[in-house]
């Protein structure tokens, strides 16, 4: 036995020797796998946002997927983990605001294509420190096939995607109520907005006969229709396209009856004026009975002349002038300061979105939605944890069309070209006298492709092999965001699915169970634990306990315990290597060890890692340790017996603890070594 199992494991010294080791031996790279790996097995890393350092959600998914890939591995799979990162569009362009804030610089005047230098380099700069982490935390992905989303392939094929689905119709430009930031000067979509109840003054008004409530007074300044329900016997002396005289904000206004079904005959009064180009609701009214639609707040979020003495005021500064004003008018009947009112707000400052009307590309959602439904139906597609599959469904079940333009320099460009109202969609420039679309694409539009670009489609060598790919494992976070994109780019593109599993982590919550956030102060970092205690004490603490779909609470003193039990690990290796390997094997004890494997892969090939993890545990702790070892003590006939239960409880627990297993697998086949490659435990046959 080696002087080193004299001294406590230490996890500094033995885990970036490991890695190389297992980077130089090529098997991260399933074409240099022994030839018992045949049939494929592929899975696919969520590409972290290259704008910062991994947090503790990211070393969850990285871990979960490492154990999935080293598991598959050893049972003679043909394993690729294909490794990423993400430009993240506007994510990484507010991350990049905020430095040029602290800079004294703001984006808004800068050259475009110097944001775009500088936000590239700082992207790469965080893209390298990412990766190191990633290996860090024992990633046993193929480094070879790493991919970005800003490659030129990528971005070739993600603009060739929206050529070829603005031919088909399902890509069409339209002026169409969105959802606007103020702050960042972008449209959004759905899932980029956060609805948020706040208690929000509702201000009930006179209109002429009638009486209105709003919580927006700012936005009332072209109010000239007034709405109600056809079928509202209150209001059946009123005839649609009736107009009245009514004293409004400014002065004397003609407004106009309208007649729609869209109407609540049971909230408030059952009448409401319509600001088409702030609201969707209006909007949709406007657009079904062809009336005027008209700017009141301007894109920064103050008002237009329309607003008269209050032009270029804040709406904020301005709402409580507008509504004094109403009041000293005698047109102020009421406010209810109880009033809860769901707020749309950017899901990144938190700035509340303002309903505007803009040209933007959208995607036709509904037939794509249809077909993700359909692949589900008919069984293609499983969730795990299951209820999950409701969440999806409800999202294609009521899916709205899908804003894919965004007004900022960072991400892939729209391939789009315009001359006097004419629009076309190509990579090249029709002629010299086309002008460029300026917008980029959602994130989202080219991550959603994600499972299609790494594996080389159309004719890669790859997604003939590994598509469609086996599990996506991310946060559940993404069921509605991601998870439906990459379904309906592989059905639409590829005519198959892009994964025939889906496996949803919960999100990793400080030790409160609250969710972390720099602001609040309670971040770990999870290369601050892997420094103090070892990646695979982090590992362990990540996964025991950790049920699909289900929050986490990381705490310190857990990570802690797993460090006593790679102690405990390397203590039980130790005693076994200071003993002669001979003997025969008991019967009994190989017999329960059988029983625990088959047990464990049973687990594992259904997903349930946190209960195979907490198994080995005991099994390692309180059956070997404390009981196999010291019933052994002095009776060398055990010798055998020990070194079978140590090696095989090494390559169950590989997956896991992938460092300190390796380190021992090494010391134990130190003497017979000739091809170092041949003797990775990373490769040895999974017992079952």
């Amino acid at each position: 036995m080696n002087d080193k199992f004299l001294k406590p494991y230490n996890p500094e010294e033995v885990e970036s020797r490991i890695y190389k080791l297992w980077e130089e031996s090529g098997f991260f790279n399933p074409d240099n796998l022994p030839e018992r790996h045949r049939e494929p097995f592929a899975i696919v890393m969520p590409p972290p946002n290259a704008n910062g350092d991994l947090h503790a959600g990211h070393s969850l998914v990285i871990t979960i997927e490492d154990i999935l890939t080293r598991y598959k591995r050893m049972r003679g799979f043909k394993a690729l983990w294909i490794p990423g990162a993400d430009h993240a569009g506007f994510e990484t362009q507010v991350v990049y605001e905020k430095k040029l804030e602290k800079e004294g610089r703001t984006r808004f005047g800068m050259d475009p294509k110097e944001l775009y230098g500088e936000i590239l380099q700082f992207t790469l700069d965080n893209k390298a420190g990412m990766e190191a982490q990633v290996k860090a935390l024992g990633a046993s992905c193929d480094w070879s096939r790493e991919k970005f989303t800003l490659d030129p392939d990528v971005v070739e094929k993600t603009q060739k995607t929206f050529v070829k689905m603005f031919d088909e119709g399902l890509i069409y430009r339209g002026k169409r109520a969105i959802n606007w930031c103020s702050k960042h000067q972008t449209s959004l979509s759905d899932v980029e907005t956060e609805s948020v109840e706040e208690a929000t003054p509702f201000y009930y008004f006179k209109y002429g006969p009638f009486e209105i409530g709003t919580v927006r007074p700012e936005t009332k300044f072209g109010d000239k229709y007034v709405v109600m329900h056809p079928d509202d016997q209150r209001y059946s002396q009123y005839k649609h396209g009736q107009t009245l005289e009514v004293e409004w904000i400014n002065g004397p206004i003609t407004a106009t009856v309208i007649k729609d079904e869209v109407v609540d005959m049971d909230f408030g009064s059952g009448v409401m004026t319509i600001t088409p180009w702030h609201s969707q609701v209006d909007f949709e009214i406007a657009q079904r009975h062809k009336l005027d639609v008209e700017q009141i707040i301007d894109w920064r979020g103050k008002l237009l002349p329309i607003a008269e003495e209050f032009a270029g005021m804040n709406i904020k500064d301005a709402r409580p002038k507008i509504v004094e004003k109403l009041k000293t008018k005698g047109l102020l009947v009421k406010v209810d300061e109880s009033y809860k009112n769901v707020v749309k707000r950017c899901y990144k400052c938190l700035t509340v979105i303002e309903p505007q009307v803009k040209d933007q590309w959208f995607v036709k959602m509904a037939p794509l939605a249809k077909m993700a439904l359909e692949s589900v139906d008919k069984g293609e597609i499983r969730f795990i944890p299951d209820n999950y599959e409701k969440i999806f469904r409800y999202w294609m079940n009521n899916t709205i069309d899908w804003n894919i333009s965004r007004q900022i320099v960072w991400g892939i460009p729209i391939p789009a070209w315009f001359k006097d109202g004419e629009v076309r969609a190509g990579l090249e420039k029709p002629a010299e006298d086309w002008e460029r679309d300026p917008d980029t694409f959602d994130t989202w539009f080219s991550s959603g492709q994600w499972p299609l670009m790494v594996t080389g489609f159309p004719d890669g060598k790859d997604f003939k092999t590994f598509y469609p790919t086996d599990v996506m494992e991310t946060g559940q976070d993404l069921i509605f965001k991601w998870i439906p994109r990459m379904v309906i780019f592989g059905l639409y593109l590829a005519s198959k699915a892009p994964f025939s599993s889906v496996y949803l982590n919960g999100m990793v919550n400080d030790a409160q169970g609250k969710k972390m956030s720099k602001s609040k102060g309670n971040v770990i970092n999870p290369l601050t634990l892997t420094n103090k205690y070892g990646t695979d004490a982090l590992r362990m603490a990540l996964i025991v306990g950790n049920t699909p779909g289900t929050d986490l609470s990381l705490r310190e003193d857990k990570v802690k315990g797993y460090k006593n039990f790679a102690n405990k690990v390397w203590n039980v290796s130790r005693f076994v290597l200071s003993q002669q390997n001979e003997g025969e094997l008991k019967k009994e004890l190989v017999e329960e060890f059988e029983a625990l494997a088959k047990d464990l892969t049973i687990d594992m090939d259904n997903y349930r890692f946190y209960i195979a993890a907490e198994k080995l545990y005991h099994y390692i702790w309180h059956r070997l340790a404390d009981q196999i070892i010291e019933e052994s003590k002095g009776k060398p006939e055990y010798g055998a017996t020990l070194y079978y239960l140590l090696e095989h409880s090494l390559k169950l627990l590989h997956p896991f603890m992938p460092f300190i297993t390796e380190e021992i697998w090494q010391e134990i086949h130190k003497s017979r070594i000739l091809n170092p490659k041949s003797t990775l435990l990373m490769i040895e046959t999974w017992p079952s």
